[in-house]
């Protein structure tokens, strides 16, 4: 049986980087620009996620300074079992309920809010209202401002990185393109003495 020989070129890591009379100008600048565009990349990314994070905290945080948690009674029974839905699904076991307060004027006030099922009539709820006294959803507490943050900071770091990533690709194109045309001019020049020699 013979045997087959397969040849494969073996990958230089860090070419660019090596004295070699073949090297040009163009892979040396090259070298740099993936080396930048990577600690760029890496930078920008990291600074990217962590502003939007913070962002998130203090929007977070300013919205929660304007809130207030006040006590408030169920004018009513609270329904017995949370709704399921089709699906199964039961959220957080809670139910509706209409409640009814008094605000820091002093004004009455009323509406629903999520409270505990079986609740009776006259219950004392937790609400939280807004500076104009009307019932908002309770704020996010502290691990899920955390959790937002990095919802939405992580996606900014990866956008941040691949922007760098794609000019860096943008120059790198430019820098080939750059290449062939100094390769025609090269070849303009050898071509006719080269068909000459094999002519």
């Amino acid at each position: 049986m013979a045997n087959t020989c397969r040849t494969r070129a073996a990958k230089v890591w860090l070419w660019r980087w090596r004295r070699n009379p073949l090297r040009r100008h163009s892979d040396r600048l090259e070298a740099w620009v993936v080396l930048v565009t990577w600690a760029f990349a890496l930078v920008v990314g990291v600074l990217a996620g962590l502003a939007t994070a913070a962002s998130v905290e203090h929007g977070l945080a300013e919205e929660r300074a304007g809130l207030r948690a006040i006590p408030a009674a169920l004018t009513e029974a609270a329904a017995e079992t949370a709704l399921t839905t089709t699906s199964g699904f039961r959220g957080d076991d809670k139910v509706w309920g209409a409640v009814r307060w008094t605000a820091a004027d002093g004004s009455a006030h009323r509406g629903r809010t999520r409270v505990e099922p079986g609740s009776a009539a006259g219950a004392t709820v937790t609400v939280w209202t807004n500076d104009k006294g009307r019932l908002v959803a309770k704020p996010a507490t502290a691990s899920q401002v955390r959790l937002r943050a990095v919802f939405t900071g992580v996606p900014a770091d990866l956008s941040g990185g691949v922007a760098v990533l794609v000019c860096g690709r943008l120059v790198r194109v430019g820098l080939d393109r750059r290449r062939m045309e100094q390769w025609d001019v090269e070849w303009e020049r050898i071509g006719p003495k080269w068909r000459r020699m094999t002519g």
